[in-house]
């Protein structure tokens, strides 16, 4: 299933199953394995791959040439090798309207989740714990829970 305003280009290959969001832009040569699903407005550089069912959450931007064997949470920027967490989208979530307050939040939700000495689940509830009000909050915890794959 392909969404709406979808840009996808040259030499692109999308396998069976895949679910791909609105206003997504596939560039050149990025292969998606099966059942892969990407959501509303991410981006994904030239040539990357994408193992089979793997999700990437909205507003993710991927660098050129990533391999990519786990869940993408929203609204990060990810690249090397191996894929890793390199910031929040903020230049894409601005242009889609995004305040400076609730990117400065996803910002310091994913410090904690990424950049500090805390597990992975002590960081989520203390993401939960501070910004339990917070629509995209909720929405990215609501993505790294119910990661099959893991997170990047």
């Amino acid at each position: 299933m392909i969404g709406d305003d979808v840009l996808i280009m040259t030499g692109v290959h999308v396998a069976h199953d895949c679910k791909i969001g609105n206003n997504v832009i596939l560039v050149n040569l990025v292969a998606l394995g099966g059942h892969v699903e990407i959501d509303d407005w991410a981006i994904l550089g030239g040539a990357t791959t994408v193992h089979q069912f793997c999700k990437i959450g909205r507003h993710v931007m991927l660098a050129a040439n990533s391999k990519i064997v786990q869940d993408v949470p929203p609204f990060i920027l990810a690249g090397k090798y191996p894929v890793k967490y390199t910031g929040i989208n903020s230049l894409g979530l601005k242009r889609r309207n995004f305040s400076s307050k609730q990117r400065m939040i996803i910002k310091k939700a994913y410090q904690y989740y990424f950049r500090s000495d805390l597990n992975a689940s002590v960081s989520l509830k203390k993401i939960k714990d501070e910004f339990k009000k917070d629509k995209n909050i909720k929405e990215i915890v609501s993505f790294i829970e119910n990661s099959q794959r893991g997170i990047i």
